[in-house]
């Protein structure tokens, strides 16, 4: 019931000519959230939450981010 996901090893992508990568973060809680903005009209679309380093990374691998990613507050 509360076990943790299995990691995919199924690596997903998305357009940069449409989505940007960008981390949602909460000012008053500090909860992330990683998703992907969309560039015409700035609406923010959730991937997953952000825990640890580790589901950052594993963010990264699943969508094969390189780089820096945008925070939004």
């Amino acid at each position: 019931m509360f076990h943790r996901r299995k990691k995919s090893s199924i690596s997903m992508s998305y357009d940069p000519n449409v989505h940007v990568p960008a981390i949602r973060c909460s000012i008053c809680t500090g909860e992330q959230v990683a998703g992907f903005k969309n560039l015409s009209d700035g609406r923010f679309e959730e991937v997953m939450l952000i825990r640890s380093s580790a589901d950052l990374e594993e963010f990264r691998e699943r969508y094969g981010i390189t780089g820096d990613i945008e925070k939004i507050y």
